[in-house]
């Protein structure tokens, strides 16, 4: 029987390319994407990416606009994906855009709030509850064309992963610490370069098995 899974992120889930100048948006072709290398790795599962760039957890963007609020598009997509067996959660990267004013220890009680909605969701299956994969995505470096916009998120980041997985803990959830695995790109410090969608897909793939048998 086929789960689904579906994977809540930003642009590092859409597969978004390193930009050397702001509106110069490239995304990684689909075969060399890690959701869809995700799928391969789980024939099991049907993979269902939901990546928008510029996603934040729960904060309108005054700038790029309101839909880049990840509660607020939330519902809606659990919705239409329903029933929905699990759900893999890495958002926290845009919020480090110093327009947002926000600390590592926020961004971890908004995506609270996002695993509260989820479980809250009657989008798994028989009206339960998903299971929640959270992922903590990898530190970002204040350099190129993005340097301006997250100005003081570099030293915030350093600390993402002790605050998300603090809170995955304490909610009895499975965490994975991206910053691991993957590093970003030298070219915009946000972005991941092409050989880290293989890298993240096995890492996703073995969690998954591991703890949603």
């Amino acid at each position: 029987m086929t789960r689904t899974l579906l994977c809540f992120g930003d642009s590092n889930t859409h597969g978004t390319m390193p930009m050397h100048d702001l509106g110069a948006i490239g995304r990684y072709s689909r075969q060399h994407r890690w959701t869809t290398l995700l799928q391969e790795a789980l024939p099991s599962w049907e993979v269902i990416a939901e990546g928008h760039p510029g996603r934040t957890t729960l904060h309108d963007d005054p700038i790029e606009g309101a839909h880049r609020n990840g509660r607020r598009m939330l519902p809606a997509v659990l919705e239409t994906h329903r029933p929905l067996d699990a759900v893999l959660l890495m958002l926290g990267t845009n919020d480090l855009k110093q327009r947002f004013s926000v600390n590592a220890g926020d961004i971890a009680l908004s995506l609270e709030g996002l695993v509260r909605d989820i479980r809250a969701s009657g989008a798994g299956p028989m009206g339960g509850a998903p299971q929640i994969l959270v992922v903590a995505p990898p530190p970002i470096t204040e350099t190129g064309c993005l340097a301006e916009i997250f100005a003081g998120g570099a030293a915030k980041s350093l600390q993402l992963a002790d605050r998300i997985g603090t809170m995955a803990r304490r909610n009895g959830l499975p965490f994975l610490d991206a910053g691991q695995i993957v590093r970003v790109s030298p070219v915009d410090g946000i972005h991941y370069d092409a050989p880290a969608n293989p890298a993240l897909a096995r890492a996703f793939a073995t969690t998954i098995a591991e703890q949603f048998s």
